[in-house]
């Protein structure tokens, strides 16, 4: 059996430099400092200063902006006097974003308040410019410049929320979208994205509502031409694009993506993208159900596996292409 020796805590010096300066009361204590030095350090004219509850800038100049971050971080995740009675916290919103680095919000400096993200369990109150967001799902941090914060998707939706309460207020929805899924250091897919603000109830709101429209149509207008690509690349015939289908009577069937109506078969590429609500996703699933069962061969196509295995997906269109539907009702092609 084998033993890990413990390996002490860092010095005060080693976590003032860590955390910028910035130390909570419980972490001084369990340093040997008494409170009293503590209160002594932070008179008029000493060299310590208080910025939040419980939160101390170990300097007397003026705190840079990522200091006031982490003041309101540490503010949040603390809990109880001991030092290791900590939960969990994250900055969110436009203060994540500016320390993403996105264009699209105010720099850091310009920053004036930090959202920060408890669980919902959490005693704490809005304090200064830090304001407490609380969630019943389990916190996933992203270290960014060594502060923890919540991840691109779900910062953009707290974002998204702050402005959607005040509808008159300039606020550059459609370039925050954008700006989330085109840097790739941010790690967020389109995917990822809508399901946050599908969570968070943004899609209701007409501004939000018609930046993400335009993702996902953009997603699948990128998709659709991968796949055409691979259509030319294994010499099958030019399929229809998006044509609408009806029974002879004019009764609708559905809307496919791509259609070989000369051999029954259709191509549906990321279906769940174009389904923000689930009226959306039940129209477009009964779409798909009435092709099926009126003996058209439906092929599945997400993007995702059209990236990692295209030959796979190619091999796919051929054999679907191939085989054709079964005993296909004669339909009307709009």
């Amino acid at each position: 059996m084998s033993y890990r020796i413990p390996s002490p805590p860092p010095s005060l010096e080693e976590l003032a430099k860590r955390q910028q300066n910035v130390v909570t009361a419980s972490q001084l204590r369990a340093r040997g400092v008494p409170a009293r030095v503590i209160t002594g350090h932070c008179r008029q004219g000493g060299p310590w200063q208080r910025l939040l509850p419980r939160v101390y800038l170990l300097q007397s100049d003026e705190p840079t902006p990522e200091q006031r971050m982490w003041a309101a971080l540490l503010y949040a995740a603390q809990n109880g006097r001991e030092e290791g009675r900590r939960e969990g916290a994250v900055i969110t919103g436009a203060a994540a974003l500016a320390l993403y680095g996105f264009a699209a919000v105010p720099r850091l400096p310009a920053v004036t308040g930090v959202d920060v993200l408890v669980p919902r369990q959490r005693r704490l109150k809005d304090v200064g410019a830090v304001r407490i967001r609380r969630t019943e799902r389990e916190l996933v941090a992203r270290s960014v410049h060594g502060l923890a914060c919540a991840p691109v998707a779900r910062a953009v939706a707290d974002a998204l929320g702050e402005w959607a309460a005040d509808p008159e207020a300039p606020a550059p929805v459609r370039e925050v979208l954008r700006e989330a899924v085109a840097r790739p250091e941010n790690r967020c897919t389109v995917r990822e994205l809508a399901a946050e603000l599908i969570e968070s109830g943004l899609t209701v709101e007409p501004r939000v509502r018609a930046a993400l429209d335009e993702l996902l149509a953009a997603e699948r207008d990128s998709v659709l031409e991968r796949v055409g690509h691979l259509v030319d690349e294994w010499l099958l015939p030019v399929p229809l694009n998006a044509p609408e289908l009806r029974m002879r009577g004019g009764t609708y069937i559905g809307v496919p993506d791509l259609y070989w109506p000369e051999r029954g078969v259709a191509v549906e590429v990321d279906s769940d993208l174009r389904c923000v609500s689930e009226g959306e996703a039940a129209w477009v699933r009964g779409g798909q159900h009435r092709m099926e069962y009126l003996g058209i061969r439906v092929v599945y196509v997400s993007g995702a596996r059209l990236a990692a295995e295209p030959d796979a997906v190619g091999g796919e269109l051929r054999e679907a292409y191939r085989a054709g539907g079964t005993d296909v009702v004669e339909l009307l092609v709009v």
